[in-house]
Parts: C-alpha cells; sequence; structure tokens
C-alpha cells in the first residue's frame, strides 16, 4: 500500500494482510498491529478502534486520528419477509452500490452478492443495472467491504459469494481478481464457494483460465442462439457464441472445473420449446449445471414494465426438456420478491427519489 498523505484519512475494511501491515509502518507501528488490526476486522467484524482492546490506548487513539474501519456508508437497508437483506451503499466519492444477504430455510449457510462495478456497460435489455449506464469499477477494497459491511450490519458469518450483483465483474479483471485472493486469504471463504457471473467477456473468461483459482465460473447465457441473445444481450455482437464456447471448452479443460450455465427465461421470448431443444444440443457437450431463473419483472426508464414472467408449467416443461442434455437443471429458488430484489432495481429507485 502507498505511504497516505499525512492528513488522509484511511479507510482499513477489505485491505488484505499486507497492506495492514504496511499502513501500521506508515504510523512508525510494528508489523504485528496491522496483523492485530487484520484479525479484528476479518475475525471479529470490528466496526471501529475502540474494539481493538488488545491494541494500546495511545494505538488506538493515533489509529482515530489517521484512520476509521468502515470504507462503506449504509444508505438504505431493505429486509425481505424471507430474510433476504437488500443493501445500499455509498461509496467514498459518492456513487451508490448495491449487494444483497441471503438466508435458506434448507441450509444453514448465509450467502451473498456482490457488485463489481457501479452500473454495467453490458446493457442487458432485462436488467435494471443497465439502465443506469456505467459508472466506473470497484477498487477490490470496495468489493471486500461489502462482504464486511454486510457481516458487521446482520452479525452473521457469510460462507458463499457470487459476483452477481451490479457489474459485469470480466469488464474489472484486476480488482475482482484482487477481491478473490483477499476473499480466501482474509475473510477465510475458500474458492469452491465464490461465484464469477460473466455475460461473455471472453479474454477475461481467458484471464481466469490462467489464474487458475478454485472458483466456479457462471455463464450468463439466456439465450441458445445469436439472434435471440443478441437482441437481449448486446455484448454478443462482440463475443459471438461461435468463439464464446470454444473459450468455456478451454477454461473446462484448464481448470478442470464445472461451468454453471444461467438463463433467465422471458416469457415468449426465451421460455419457448424451440428454444429448450437449442439450449440442451448447446450444453450438450460443455461439463455444467445449467440454473434457469424465472424473469423478476422491472421496470425501464420511462417506467413500462419490461418482459413478462412465464408460468409455472412454462418453467417445468422447459426444464424437462433441457433435463435430455444430461445436465442437472435446477430453476432459481427466489428471494426478496417482495422488495427490489433485482440488480439496479433500488439504486433506480433511490436516484428517482433523488
Amino acid at each position: 500500500m502507498k505511504r497516505q498523505q499525512e492528513n488522509e484519512i484511511n479507510c482499513l475494511s477489505g485491505l488484505n494482510l499486507a497492506e495492514l501491515e504496511d499502513f501500521a509502518h506508515s504510523l512508525e507501528m510494528p508489523a504485528f498491529r496491522g496483523r492485530q488490526i487484520h484479525s479484528w476486522i476479518y475475525e471479529k467484524y470490528a466496526g471501529s478502534f475502540d474494539e481493538m482492546t488488545d491494541l494500546p490506548a495511545a494505538a488506538r487513539e493515533l489509529l482515530k486520528e489517521k484512520a476509521k474501519v468502515p470504507l462503506l456508508e449504509l444508505k438504505h437497508l431493505q429486509v425481505s419477509k424471507d430474510g433476504t437483506r437488500k443493501y445500499l451503499f455509498a461509496l467514498p466519492d459518492g456513487q451508490l452500490v448495491e449487494s444483497v444477504l441471503m438466508r435458506f430455510a434448507d441450509r444453514k449457510t448465509i450467502s451473498a452478492c456482490v457488485s463489481s462495478q457501479v452500473g454495467c456497460a453490458v446493457g442487458c435489455t432485462f436488467c435494471a443495472t443497465g439502465y443506469l449506464g456505467f459508472k466506473r469499477n470497484l477498487t477490490s477494497q470496495e468489493i471486500v467491504d461489502q462482504i464486511m459491511s454486510m457481516q458487521r450490519e446482520s452479525e452473521l458469518r457469510i460462507a458463499n459469494i457470487v459476483f452477481m450483483g451490479q457489474g459485469e465483474p470480466l469488464l474489472n479483471c484486476d480488482e475482482v481478481i484482487k477481491s478473490v485472493h483477499t476473499i480466501i486469504d482474509s475473510v477465510k471463504i475458500g474458492g469452491r464457494h465464490i461465484t464469477i457471473s460473466t455475460s461473455g467477456i471472453i479474454p477475461g473468461i481467458n484471464r481466469l483460465a490462467k489464474e487458475h483459482l478454485p472458483i466456479t465460473l457462471a455463464l450468463s447465457l439466456h439465450a441458445p442462439d445469436p439472434q435471440t441473445r443478441e437482441q437481449i444481450v448486446p455484448i454478443t455482437k462482440k463475443f459471438p457464441l461461435h468463439e464464446l464456447i470454444p473459450a468455456l471448452r478451454n477454461y473446462e479443460s484448464v481448470t478442470k472445473r464445472r461451468l454453471t450455465i444461467e438463463y433467465v427465461m422471458l416469457a415468449g421470448v426465451t421460455d419457448t420449446v424451440e428454444q429448450a431443444k437449442a439450449l440442451c444440443d448447446l450444453v450438450r457437450d460443455l461439463h455444467c449445471n445449467v440454473n434457469l431463473i424465472p424473469f423478476n419483472p422491472i421496470e425501464d426508464s420511462t417506467g413500462k414494465q419490461i418482459y413478462e414472467r412465464p408460468s409455472r408449467q412454462s418453467q417445468e416443461k422447459f426444464k424437462s426438456i433441457v433435463e435430455r442434455s444430461g445436465r442437472t437443471v435446477t430453476i432459481r429458488l427466489e428471494r426478496g420478491t417482495d422488495i427490489d430484489a433485482a440488480c439496479g432495481q433500488l439504486h433506480n429507485k433511490m436516484l428517482n427519489k433523488n
């Protein structure tokens, strides 16, 4: 970590161990003070230096002069009847970003969805984040502190992380990869419990393959044919399916990791029998699971609802066809449907209020 300006207030949550040791050194403290701070942040979820009782009083006072623990400021919290918690955080520059903490009745572990960008440049037509436009990439620290901020607020231990919030993770590859290392090494969430979702950024997929991270890669496919996919996932024009599928096969070959195929079901658009058969053919040679996502209705920038949700009967019929590929197919268990659950919805609502 670079030496900070004399009067600059540093935020420490989200930094890795080496950065915290470097910060301690910048205050002429021994390196083990950095390790103590690291332990308090990542093992005890401390939100202030007063909680760090094994640090001398003089050290705590100096730290309060030069730094604070949280990087993010909680601007709004929505809690669903199913226990899902939707957070809107303010970044140091005033930009807003969303995160979600999810609890499931059939499992003990807690999952969290984090954002990698403010807004998104991909522009998927069914996604509320796309209507925000792209603002900027998040830093690794901003990504990691989403996790720590949720743990501090909820007092719950998060066990699974999905990069499925705002933004395209593989358009912010360096910071996302750095954050994954911090999540594994500092937050102590194993790589096998981390999923990175992409709309199909081929250079990013190739980069992840070279990194050999023990994570799950999820492709937001959403349509099996080029024409439909270009309409709803415009970046398909830059990274077409006939180039994307070989990149996924290469990723499988290099990492030996099973892929997840994410597929949003839009009534009358992507839920037809013909597309189910095409999806079945497309994934037949991929080592993957298929996750079907019934569309969570949102409104466009004019307030008009875009797309419709398929019926349960349509969902089950689609699932049964795709299962003929021999792949495991699930219909996503939805969380937070009574709040602004879809990516970008809460952000958009708060912006419109202002």
